[in-house]
C-alpha cells in the first residue's frame, strides 16, 4: 500500500520484523519493544484503522488527516501527538509540509503530509545506534525532531548567501527592480518560516516537563540540543530579515541620494540656462527704442556678459557640488 511506507517492529534496540499494518496492534509491548510506522499522506479510512490498532484520540487523528495545524505538542492520557513543520527549498521558494507523531506505549507513529524528506535516513540512522534506539519510543521522536529542526539550517544558509549578493549589488549601485523585488520575497519567505519554526520551542520545552508521558529522563539532554539548534534558527532567521530590511532602506536611501544629485543638476543647469534665456526675451520684445542697439559693439558686449554671468554660476555651482 503506498501509504504505509515501513512498519516494523523493534526490540533491544534492533529491528526484529516486518509487520503488517493489520497485527500492528497485536504485538506485545514492553520496556525496548515497540513498533514504528510510517505513514505518507494517509486517508482517513487508514487513519481510522491505525487509531484502533492502538487507541488514538479522536481529535488528534482529526488533525493528522486535515493537516495545516501549528507546530504544538498534545497530551492524550497516557499517550503524546507532536507535530512539526517540515521545510524544502523549491525554486528559490520555501515549501512547507507536516509531519504528525502519534506515540505511546509500544507504539509511534509518523504522518507525513506535504512537501517533506522521506524518514529512511531517519529510520537507518536509529537502527544503526541500537544502543540509543534501546531507549525505545522517546529516542524515535529525539531523531524525528532533530532531522526536521535540522533541515532548516541549509535553507537559511543558503539564504544568507543569497542575501550577501543582494547587498553587494545594491552597495554597488547595479540593482534594479527585480533585487527589490527579490528582497521582499524573501522577507516574506523568512516570515513565514519564523512561524513554522517559532512554536518549535515551545514544543522541545514542553517535552521536558516532568507531566509528559513516555519521554525519558535521559533523553532530556537530547531535546535539550534540539531546543538549541531551534533558537539558533529563530535568531538566524530574525539576523537575516534585519539584514533585507537594512538592505531595503539603503536601496531606498541611495536612490534618494541619487534622486537629489539629479535634483541640483538640473537646478544648476535651469539657472544657468535662464541668464540667457532672460536677455534674449528682453531684446525679442522688439521695441522701437532701444539705444544700445545703435551701438557698434552692443551684440559682442551683450555675448560676452551672458558668458561671463553664466561661466560664474557653473563656478560657484560645481564649488558647491551641484555639477
Amino acid at each position: 500500500m503506498g501509504m504505509v511506507i515501513d512498519c516494523a517492529a523493534y526490540e533491544g534496540g534492533r529491528r526484529v520484523a516486518d509487520i503488517d499494518l493489520e497485527q500492528a496492534g497485536s504485538v506485545e509491548s514492553g520496556k525496548g519493544r515497540f513498533i514504528w510506522i510510517g505513514l505518507h499522506e494517509p486517508d482517513e479510512e487508514l487513519l481510522r484503522r491505525v487509531q484502533q490498532q492502538f487507541g488514538l484520540h479522536d481529535l488528534a487523528v482529526e488533525d493528522a488527516h486535515q493537516a495545516h495545524q501549528r507546530a504544538k505538542l498534545e497530551i492524550y492520557g497516557e499517550s503524546i501527538f507532536i507535530v512539526l513543520r517540515t521545510t524544502q527549498l523549491n525554486g528559490g521558494r520555501i515549501v512547507f509540509g507536516e509531519t504528525h507523531i502519534f506515540a505511546g506505549r509500544g507504539y509511534v507513529v509518523t504522518v507525513r503530509h506535504g512537501s517533506t524528506t522521506a524518514y529512511k535516513e531517519v529510520r537507518s540512522r536509529c537502527e544503526s545506534a541500537p544502543r540509543m534506539l534501546s531507549m525505545g519510543e522517546s529516542f524515535v521522536i529525539y531523531s524525528l525532531m532533530d532531522f526536521i529542526v535540522d533541515n532548516y539550517l541549509p535553507i537559511l544558509h543558503q539564504f544568507d548567501g543569497e542575501i550577501d549578493a543582494l547587498e553587494e549589488t545594491i552597495f554597488g549601485r547595479t540593482s534594479g527592480k527585480l533585487e527589490v523585488q527579490r528582497i521582499y520575497v524573501l522577507r516574506h519567505e523568512l516570515l513565514l518560516m519564523r512561524r513554522a519554526v517559532q512554536p518549535l520551542q515551545e514544543v522541545c520545552a514542553r517535552v521536558m516537563r516532568f507531566d509528559v508521558p513516555l519521554i525519558e529522563h535521559e533523553m532530556h539532554p537530547y531535546f535539550r540540543d534540539v531546543q538549541d539548534h531551534v533558537v539558533r534558527a529563530v535568531e538566524s532567521i530574525d539576523n537575516l530579515r534585519e539584514l533585507l530590511n537594512g538592505a531595503l532602506e539603503t536601496n531606498l536611501l541611495l536612490a534618494s541620494i541619487e534622486q537629489s544629485d539629479v535634483t541640483k543638476k538640473l537646478a544648476g543647469w535651469g539657472a544657468i540656462l535662464a541668464v540667457p534665456t532672460a536677455v534674449a526675451g528682453i531684446y525679442g520684445m522688439n521695441f522701437k527704442f532701444m539705444p544700445e542697439l545703435e551701438l557698434p559693439f552692443a551684440y559682442p558686449a551683450i555675448v560676452l556678459g551672458i558668458l561671463a554671468v553664466c561661466g560664474y554660476l557653473y563656478f560657484r555651482f560645481k564649488r558647491a557640488g551641484w555639477l
